[in-house]
């Protein structure tokens, strides 16, 4: 009894641990959900409709278009700028279709397997022109080539020969396919929309007679120009005023960010360019006395490989080709600057021989478990063409088309290029040094190549040449003395204020970026910027940046962050705003003052008196907005009003336009010698309602919440 005593006197306090015990839990429980919430979140390439997509899933995409950009321009790599335009492609691919799916599901719109197959058997639409099944012959594509490649890829999914050839082309199909669906339900969503919008006989008729009946006129024109600004009062009220008439144009969608920057781009010293010339003067002894410039190109270090075949003179840097032709064999030329690149060249022509552009041929490639294995595989292959033998069969036989190929010089060039193998440039020059319909058995290192040369054309001349390029570089003293310099800057102006005041005082230039948006790849046009990008929407206004050492390892970058456009409208503050605004209230001030002193006006001549600026206007349609000379300006108002005057008639009234009041006579009404065909001029409306139809996606982007991350992982 004593010890639940003891328990009962201490009863409130045993109840708050308890209480406290049970509370930590929870948090814990909550931080740990919570955590995992923002590491998924942080995962988040963005969103749309509320559906998210993933890092690893952008990724995914971003890899299977860059294979089919691969194929489609056949190279093996893609520099950073065709990668950011690939990011940029699978973003807005990805957001309009989901935003079509989602409209076409609410509607019921779908492709089916037969619409597919019918537009395969047509074979008509621009993307099947682009995959390698198109008929040579006939320059359409061949829907049963299609299926004989399917059926192939199937049989031979184990073949180890055939597998990674097949398998990129069958990914490259199946794109092809997923988005030739996508683009068909688009189409079909846009024609729903564009039936809404009809045309019709009398449409029709008006649509000819305004687009062909012209009027001459005789024009009294009072630009704005002429009247000083100072002249013109504007109060705040006449602009709030004015700023709610627009409001609508200062909509934004996403947010953007205004900035101020100071960027050095570090550049190599007098020191470094004489370093480099004196590089290069052993460079040019090495080569020029060297039978075989091969090994001394490699030791450069130099952008252009030495190759060792010919190639044609587009092969090479635009630098370096115009100075070949003037090249005797044998020749050093160099060393040379070239500012527009910022390199250092150095040329030795070592051949020169004529050679087909483009040839075609045909192959069978020969493996097996060993070299050996392969190489009397191919004996007996080339012992049975030699006989007589069907290629094609053959080629079947071993798991291959055996088709006939045309291959240009560029893109065998290219090849050795990518690899620079011995194998490669036995198989570049036995296949440019075939003579036309002869068969070869070329044995390599891992296996053998059958081929036969079927044609050659455009003969021209192939080069071999050593080049030594390389850039011209500023050295680590060099590249410390301008980080010290400006991480002493940045040190000494720690708010947006001293930089802003003191930049031009240290020897830097200060510059401004307007609307900086996630969907940027770079911050100020810079390479290497995302930490910057994630900085900037992340920070504050008036916040400044740590200084930065980005693009190619040569900027060094410090920002400031001025101003944040929310998402929304924007406000008469905004002096880009302000300045719109105040701009339309002085066109609208001055058109008033020229409206009042015209008052009464009813001829040229008094026009004319009261300053108007008198000229011939001819071919004035109502279809089209008129351009008037004397004020540089588009009017369509007046082209309105034109057409609203008969022959003879003298304005109304006078026109208020985009840069001056109007007053005119009409001199001359006539028809355009065309005749009216119903049926084209309502197809010709329909076009325009299909075009108009094809705003859609903006307004469905604009619904559909779309949250684009990219920036902070790419």
């Amino acid at each position: 009894m004593a010890v639940l005593g003891k328990i009962r006197s201490k009863g409130i306090f045993l109840i708050a641990i308890i209480g406290f015990g049970l509370f930590a839990f929870i948090a814990e429980e909550l931080f740990r959900s919570c955590e995992s919430t923002r590491n998924d979140q942080r995962q988040q390439i963005g969103e749309v409709l509320g559906e998210k997509i993933s890092v690893e899933q952008f990724q995914k995409l971003v890899d299977e278009y860059t294979e089919v950009i691969k194929m489609q321009q056949r190279t093996e790599s893609l520099n950073d700028e065709q990668l950011n335009q690939v990011k940029d492609m699978v973003w807005n691919t990805y957001v309009q279709s989901k935003l079509i799916e989602k409209e076409a599901e609410d509607l019921g719109l779908r492709v089916t397997d037969t619409e597919m197959q019918n537009i395969l058997k047509l074979g008509t639409n621009p993307m099947l022109q682009q995959t390698p099944f198109v008929n040579q012959q006939t320059g359409r594509f061949d829907a049963n080539a299609l299926q004989q490649f399917l059926a192939e890829y199937k049989k031979n999914a184990n073949n180890p020969q055939v597998t990674q050839q097949y398998e990129r082309i069958y990914k490259y199909w199946t794109f092809v396919e997923k988005t030739l669906r996508l683009q068909i339900l688009a189409q079909k969503y846009q024609n729903l929309l564009a039936s809404c919008l009809l045309s019709n006989p009398v449409e029709a008729k008006m649509a000819f007679e305004e687009e062909n009946q012209e009027s001459q006129i005789q024009l009294a024109a009072f630009p704005y120009s002429a009247i000083d600004d100072s002249k013109v009062t504007i109060s705040d009220a006449d602009l709030k005023a004015k700023y709610n008439e627009m409001k609508p144009r200062f909509q934004q969608y996403v947010e953007s960010r205004d900035i101020k920057y100071v960027d050095i781009q570090v550049t190599p010293s007098a020191a470094d360019r004489m370093a480099i010339q004196k590089e290069f003067q052993g460079y040019f002894k090495t080569i020029s006395e060297s039978a075989d410039p091969s090994e001394a190109v490699r030791k450069s270090t130099s952008a252009i490989p030495y190759l060792g075949i010919p190639a044609p003179k587009d092969f090479y840097p635009m630098d370096i080709a115009q100075r070949l032709d003037s090249m005797a064999v044998g020749q050093t030329y160099g060393p040379v600057e070239n500012k527009q690149d910022n390199t250092m060249n150095l040329i030795k022509l070592v051949a020169k021989v004529s050679l087909p552009d483009s040839i075609q041929i045909r192959q069978i490639q020969v493996g097996a478990a060993t070299p050996d294995a392969a190489h009397r595989t191919a004996d007996s292959i080339y012992t049975a063409l030699k006989g007589g033998a069907d290629f094609e069969a053959l080629a079947k036989k071993y798991g291959q088309v055996g088709e006939k190929t045309w291959l240009t010089a560029q893109q065998l060039i290219s090849s050795v290029y990518q690899t620079n193998t011995e194998d490669n440039r036995k198989v570049v020059n036995a296949f440019m040094n075939t003579s036309v319909n002869e068969i070869s058995n070329l044995s390599l290192e891992q296996g053998n190549i059958i081929f036969q040369v079927l044609d050659r054309k455009a003969f021209k001349e192939h080069y071999t040449a050593a080049v030594v390029k390389k850039t011209i570089e500023f050295s680590k003293d060099t590249y410390s003395a301008a980080y010290n310099k400006f991480s002493s800057f940045v040190s000494a102006n720690q708010n947006s204020a001293d930089i802003v005041k003191n930049a031009a005082k240290s020897g830097f230039k200060l510059q401004e970026a307007k609307d900086v948006t996630t969907a940027q790849h770079y911050l100020a046009g810079i390479h290497s910027t995302r930490e910057a990008m994630k900085w900037l929407f992340a920070a504050e206004e008036g916040d400044v940046s740590p200084m930065y050492e980005c693009g190619d390892n040569d900027h060094l970058l410090v920002v400031v962050l001025d101003k944040i456009h929310a998402k929304g409208y924007r406000q008469l503050t905004d002096s880009d705003v302000k300045e719109a605004v105040k701009a339309e209230v002085m066109k609208d001030m001055k058109a008033d003052m020229i409206m009042a002193k015209l008052n009464g006006v009813n001829s040229l001549a008094a026009a004319k008196s009261k300053g108007g600026q008198v000229s011939p206007v001819n071919q004035v349609t109502f279809a089209a907005p008129v351009f008037i000379i004397s004020t540089g300006a588009s009017e369509p108002a007046l082209s309105g009003a034109v057409a609203a005057t008969g022959a003879g008639k003298f304005s109304a009234k006078p026109v208020k336009g985009n840069a001056g009041v109007y007053l005119f006579q009409v001199v001359k009404k006539s028809n355009r010698p065309v005749k009216f065909d119903q049926a084209t001029e309502e197809r010709k409306l329909k076009q325009k309602a299909m075009q108009n139809a094809g705003n859609f996606m903006n307004e469905l982007f604009i619904k559909a919440n779309v949250v684009d991350n990219r920036y902070l992982f790419f």
